[in-house]
């Protein structure tokens, strides 16, 4: 039974990588759900049908370790980091104390140093969260608690109207920890970017000033280096100067806290996610800790400080160090350089490409592995002046999107931004890909779209 059991999930997980494999095998959510049959029944399914389950949910789901696959900042598969993901599972332990995760407790501690090291900080602290959107709550959190300490016990209500500043390309996720902690969104100030999507460090401390004369105070600035659409790096030096002199926290998403997302260009998969704090007074335990009896006893027959727990605003934790520390000793800081020297590489790649071909316009020359274009089908070249113009291209990408979607041939993203209207958003970082792959995703979006 266990033999056959673990020859069932085997095959299963082995569905996902087979080369010939479509990105996706579209189907509405109607048939979808009818094929895989997801009822909840009293009694259990021989393990033939679990096998074909397995196959259904591989065979059905997104392929996002497929080489055209250029939807999101995620993509490909490290197959040691793949290991750490199988062993972390098998072994389920959660990781707030050293009694149950002592393994995972140094762990952590080493690979947060070493991330810490790389942002340039000898010492400081951290941990490992449920996403980049929580690590960037932590450090909103974290700020506020330091310019407002009282805000642990006695609330907002203590505290006067506060004011958050952030670009207006910054991920979402800065509103999103504006709402669940109580300041509000209309107390996110957004500050204007350049043409590359950087922030402009002049029209922060225009805009500090703008929210200081309406009655708020301001406290956290949070400025992204790898904006989500045109992966733009914000000028994080004039920033820094700004903060420094009004005594704002300064987060990246370098001086007071950083969000690292590993799941990303690194290819654990996810999710791994560390927030990185300069901070060596124990902010994070003093904000978030609630002093469990039964988890955090001090008169343990071991060193207490170990004992990370209450530096989380969870409580059972789930392990996501292991993927990245199995994969970093296996292909070392030289290794991982590598594969970022490569997205690099292939990006110019694509960028060459695409001025070479009619049709594709770049949106600007990329500064990360975020190529944004559109594509001109024949119907709208050389007709930029026509009253109609902006509105027809809106419609281009998103028709392009549902042919290569229900056909399965790639992934890629499109968005409005600004006063642009919907613009492709390729990202180039799976280490599968291959100039080839490259040139077929340009050929198929000539396909999908010269009859627009």
């Amino acid at each position: 039974m266990v033999h056959t059991t673990q020859c069932c999930i085997l095959m299963g997980c082995l569905c996902l990588f087979y080369p010939w494999s479509q990105v996706c095998e579209w189907r509405e959510p109607e048939e979808l759900a009818a094929l895989l049959d997801l009822e909840l029944r009293e009694n259990g399914e021989p393990q033939h049908q679990l096998l074909q389950r397995i196959r259904d949910v591989a065979k059905y789901s997104v392929k996002t370790n497929h080489p055209r696959f250029f939807n999101q900042l995620f993509a490909g598969v490290d197959y040691h980091a793949l290991t750490g993901r199988f062993l972390t599972e098998a072994l389920n332990t959660s990781q707030y104390t050293y009694e149950v995760a002592p393994v995972f407790v140094l762990m952590e501690d080493e690979v947060l140093s070493k991330l810490r090291s790389l942002v340039g900080w000898a010492e400081g602290d951290g941990i490992f969260c449920p996403g980049g959107t929580m690590s960037n709550m932590y450090a909103m959190n974290v700020a506020r608690y330091r310019a407002f300490p009282e805000v642990k016990l006695k609330g907002m209500w203590s505290l006067p109207r506060l004011a958050v500043f952030t670009s207006q390309q910054s991920h979402y996720s800065v509103m999103k920890a504006a709402a669940f902690q109580g300041i509000g969104t209309e107390n996110v100030f957004k500050v204007k970017v350049d043409d590359r999507g950087c922030m402009i460090p002049e029209d922060l401390g225009e805009t500090i000033e703008l929210a200081k004369s309406q009655g708020a105070v301001p406290f956290f600035v949070h400025a992204t280096s790898g904006t989500t659409v045109q992966g733009a790096f914000d000028p994080l030096e004039p920033i820094a100067d700004i903060c420094d002199r009004q005594g704002l926290w300064m987060h990246v998403d370098v001086t007071d806290s950083v969000t690292w997302n590993p799941h990303k260009m690194m290819l654990t998969g996810l999710q791994c996610s560390a927030i990185l704090l300069k901070d060596t007074t124990h902010l994070l335990k003093h904000c978030h800790s609630a002093d469990a009896k039964y988890l955090f006893q001090q008169d343990k027959f071991y060193d207490t400080s170990l004992d990370t727990g209450d530096k989380s605003i969870q409580c059972g934790r789930k392990v996501d160090c292991l993927k990245l520390w199995l994969m970093w000793k296996a292909v070392g800081s030289k290794g991982l350089e590598e594969r970022v020297d490569r997205a690099f590489t292939h990006t110019r790649y694509l960028v060459e490409e695409m001025k070479r071909r009619e049709g594709f316009e770049l949106i600007g020359k990329p500064l990360f592995v975020n190529v944004c274009f559109w594509f001109i089908p024949p119907s709208l070249r050389g007709k930029e002046n026509s009253p109609d113009y902006n509105d027809r291209l809106s419609k281009v990408a998103p028709v392009i999107k549902e042919r290569m979607m229900k056909q399965g041939t790639m992934m890629l993203g499109y968005q409005p931004q600004g006063g642009r209207v919907n613009f492709f958003r390729m990202i180039v970082i799976s280490p599968q890909l291959s100039h080839q792959d490259m040139t077929f995703c340009l050929n198929e979006i000539e396909r999908l779209g010269n009859d627009l």
